[in-house]
């Protein structure tokens, strides 16, 4: 087994390992990059990517269903699963190669293949090949899909999101398990194709949405045309010849048993970190054997050990994997100096129809009594109703006292957009009265922002809070 030494260690060629990786480079340091599994990110080859493209086939469907809301009548609708999965698969290996290419280009002396395992802090061992002495580490390692103890015994009836576009056609039928925004982005993209599709969720809620008004309206909405099951848990599921049969458990109390082609397992993600052998690295490990970690400067504890990307299960979407690599790489490579980075506004969209989103702060992170609510609802928004996409809900906070912009959350057409400005607005701090003095174009979406802006100023102006009674002060001032 050979030994190398190296100012810094990336484990994870993912967008996080590839970030940081440049970015360590970038201080003109010795630095090497670790990856166990396939080249290709997360994005490209199972996430973002060829879920976008499933997704895009199946508005075109629906486009074509909706046709004769317009008076618009074409001919029948045909779906041809195998050419809808030929496209899928195509365009995701050209993604994929773009970042196989930008892998490739990287000198083989700074590249191993390969499991790393910590044996001591500071030393990885990568497989039984190479031992790697690093002054810093980066750990990148991503995430898998998490697969719940009741469908584990389904075999190849059982599929995730990482396997799901290896289909070369269309089922007949599946069950998708979880109600977060992988399971309703694939639930409907597979309904709107032709699959019949049902998506069970334990909980009341959906995907990242906090805000109970949102949350009504999004169930409402996205059961229109889903058959969607919230407050309803899998209770067990075994294969029958071809076919799963699932048994739940639904809020009204009566079990039932149904039969799916496929059981598609969409309970979220899992930190890859159980190969590392962290109990060797001399890192300080929470109950979840998760590292300790500073979300400004990636860095583990006091240690020269820093984490970035959906590993560290933060804020596991690509843009944040980016950053957080970018700041891991930086200090890694400038060791043992480590300053703070650029961590952003948080954002999150679901890539349903109608769209979901959060931007800023969500509304469970606001501290209730300190700020106000704006509401939009689309259902009569002139834009929206001339392209027959008026459903949904917008809510915008603002703080009391301040007239800051803090956040919002919402269900609705092209929040993918709307959410990008009010993020931008949270993040420069714009107040209320900043935002309305922008300019709104008609007819456009938008303009529910601005209605929505002028219900949340008003109740600002109006509807500020009584006056906690204290020790020191008396009522009115």
């Amino acid at each position: 087994m050979k030994s190398i030494n190296v100012d810094v260690a990336v484990i994870g060629a993912g967008s996080a390992g590839m970030t940081a990786f440049r970015a360590a480079q970038s201080h003109g340091k010795h630095v090497v990059l670790i990856e166990g599994g396939p080249y290709g990110t997360t994005c490209a080859r199972v996430g973002c990517m060829p879920s976008k493209l499933l997704i895009a086939a199946a508005e075109a469907a629906h486009a074509v269903a909706e046709a004769p809301g317009f008076g618009i009548h074409p001919g029948t609708l045909r779906i041809d699963g195998k050419a809808v999965m030929a496209r899928v698969q195509a365009e995701r290996d050209r993604f994929v190669g773009f970042v196989v290419d930008n892998v490739h280009r990287i000198p083989d002396e700074h590249r191993l293949h390969g499991i790393a395992r910590f044996v001591a802090a500071g030393r990885l061992q990568v497989d039984d090949h190479t031992l790697v002495n690093a002054a810093s580490i980066v750990i990148a390692t991503g995430s898998t899909p998490n697969v719940p103890p009741e469908l584990r015994r389904l075999g190849s009836r059982l599929v995730t999101s990482d396997q799901v576009f290896d289909w070369n056609d269309l089922p007949a039928s599946v069950a998708v398990v979880g109600s977060g925004v992988i399971g309703l982005e694939l639930g409907q993209a597979l309904h709107r194709l032709g699959v019949r599709v049902t998506v069970f969720g334990r909980g009341s809620g959906i995907a990242h949405m906090s805000d109970p008004a949102v949350v009504r309206e999004s169930v409402e909405c996205l059961k229109e045309e889903l058959d969607l099951r919230v407050l309803t848990r899998v209770v067990s599921a075994r294969t029958d010849g071809d076919t799963v049969s699932l048994t739940s458990l639904g809020a009204d109390g009566v079990e039932r048993v149904e039969r799916f082609d496929f059981v598609l397992a969409a309970t979220g993600r899992t930190p890859n970190l159980h190969q590392l052998n962290l109990e060797h690295s001399g890192l300080q490990l929470d109950t979840r054997g998760m590292p300790l970690f500073d979300p400004l400067t990636m860095r583990c504890g006091d240690s020269a050990v820093f984490i970035a990307g959906d590993v560290n299960n933060e804020r596991p979407v690509l843009h944040e994997a980016t950053d957080q690599g970018r700041i891991a790489g930086d200090n890694a490579g400038r060791y043992p100096e480590v300053l703070p980075g650029l961590r952003r506004t948080p954002l999150g969209i679901g890539f349903t129809d109608p769209q979901i989103a959060v931007a800023g702060s969500a509304f469970n992170t606001l501290k209730p009594g300190s700020f106000a609510i704006g509401e939009v609802q689309f259902a009569s928004q002139g834009r929206s109703r001339v392209m027959r996409q008026n459903r949904g809900v917008l809510r915008v906070y603002g703080e009391y006292g301040t007239d800051r912009f803090l956040g919002a959350e919402m269900v609705g057409p092209r929040a993918e957009h709307i959410a990008h400005l009010l993020a931008w607005a949270a993040q420069n701090r714009m107040t209320v009265a900043a935002m309305l003095d922008m300019p709104f174009y008609h007819p456009v979406i938008e303009e529910g922002v601005r209605t929505a802006l002028r219900d949340l100023q008003e109740k600002l102006l109006h509807g500020l809070p009584e006056i906690e009674r204290c020790a020191d002060c008396t009522p009115g001032i």
